[in-house]
């Protein structure tokens, strides 16, 4: 790639979405990026180390439902590549619950926090990412963010659409990556980018 380096602020917030148990469940059928989680894990370690913000987000479906990711059931909670990772950094760290697609729409305000903490680039990752990976992104940009979207430091899954469509992972990945990127919502990058930016490598 012949881009300049990335800049990643001393100050950069590290949003990591919904990386939970229940997405290992056969509900969601075939995904893609077997290296999302070590792509993620990679990320919280840097950010830790450097004592930049971490924010983990965790997506609490209603009880009642038949998400995996409900209230009440295992696939609720972190999984281990992330839970072994909370509370162990030197910098601030939030915790976030949603039960939309966009983090910022959760509790607490994610927005009020950033702008409490002067925070204006965010690194997002995690699952799934065209649903709240790139919902957060959009919003993010929205919001006056500077976004950084490591693609392979996320995954989502195949897809059935409207008249008979359908899309793979793979297909929906490379939609979003050019919808945000083309759209100028975020800036997409990978992981080894954004590590060599925040002086990790």
């Amino acid at each position: 790639m012949e881009n300049a380096q990335l800049e990643v602020a001393g100050n950069a917030a590290l949003i990591v979405v919904d990386v939970q148990k229940g997405f290992e469940e056969e509900f969601w059928g075939r995904r893609n990026n077997p290296d999302a989680e070590g792509n993620i894990a990679a990320l919280i370690d840097a950010w830790q180390a450097s004592g930049r913000p971490v924010v983990f987000v965790r997506h609490d479906s209603p009880a009642d439902s038949r998400s995996p990711l409900r209230v009440g059931h295992a696939g609720n909670a972190f999984k281990d590549v992330v839970e072994e990772r909370r509370g162990k950094g030197s910098g601030p760290e939030l915790l976030v619950t949603k039960s939309v697609n966009s983090a910022f729409y959760g509790e607490p305000d994610l927005d009020a926090w950033l702008k409490g903490a002067g925070v204006r680039q965010i690194v997002i990752a995690g699952i799934q990412t065209n649903m709240c990976n790139e919902t957060t992104a959009r919003m993010g940009g929205n919001l006056g963010y500077e976004v950084l979207f490591p693609l392979d430091a996320m995954h989502t899954f195949d897809l059935a659409g409207p008249f008979g469509w359908t899309a793979s992972a793979e297909e929906l990945s490379r939609a979003t990556a050019v919808s945000l990127h083309g759209g100028r919502f975020a800036k997409v990058v990978t992981t080894a980018e954004v590590l060599l930016g925040a002086g990790a490598v």
